[in-house]
């Protein structure tokens, strides 16, 4: 089985320097955002604005989406303020060999989110791509995310867009990974490109390097 991810558009963004070091969702008012940034005053922010190097990038009922020097974060009303003043950084073994099954198919074991997971490599799929059975499983919040429309072989169906906080494939590991849950069932989690374009990838007979990028 092979999915493809519809086309996304990718928004660039300068990245903000880093001044907050908790971030709150005080509450949501005619669709900007209450953000509490450190002990300062409350102040709304349309999707889109920054202040104090803090950027809003979406805001969906009671969630907002937020971004500091390129690290996402989302924040929910009520719930306790959220530390972005130091950034992830990817982590782990600089290679990843991995070996063909019968099939010709690369069939990792990882992570998603300290969580366990099947993946298949598969490089015609743009983000990480995931059944909602085994984003229940390792408990992803993903109907807050991005709806988006997504053509799989058995025609076009309606996903969420999630950002995952970590992929883990072997010893190497990489933050802020873009997925898309779909609701029909699948065997395995798509390893896509939002995760692979981190790395070099060659295919020498039945293996497969990836060395790390960035």
């Amino acid at each position: 089985m092979r999915l493809f991810a519809a086309t996304l558009c990718a928004l660039a963004m300068l990245a903000a320097p880093v001044h907050a070091q908790q971030v709150a969702l005080s509450g949501v008012a005619g669709g900007k955002a209450l953000v509490t940034i450190d002990s300062a005053a409350p102040r709304f922010l349309s999707p889109g604005q920054t202040h104090q190097g803090v950027r809003l990038l979406s805001l969906q009922g009671e969630t907002a989406v937020v971004e500091i020097n390129g690290q996402r974060q989302t924040l929910r009303v009520g719930d306790a303020p959220v530390s972005l003043g130091k950034i992830k950084t990817d982590s782990g073994a600089q290679r990843i060999v991995l070996t063909a099954d019968a099939q010709g198919h690369f069939m990792p074991p990882g992570q998603i989110n300290g969580r366990q997971v099947q993946f298949m490599v598969d490089t015609g799929a743009t983000q990480v791509i995931m059944s909602e059975s085994d984003a229940k499983r390792i408990n992803l919040k993903y109907e807050q995310g991005q709806k988006v429309r997504v053509s799989t072989a058995n025609g076009d169906v309606v996903g969420h867009q999630i950002q995952l906080d970590s992929v883990r494939v072997g010893e190497a590991q990489v933050h802020s990974v873009t997925a898309i849950v779909l609701p029909q069932s699948m065997p395995f989690v798509l390893l896509g490109n939002s995760f692979l374009t981190r790395f070099q990838m060659q295919r020498t007979n039945d293996q497969l390097t990836l060395d790390r990028r960035y």
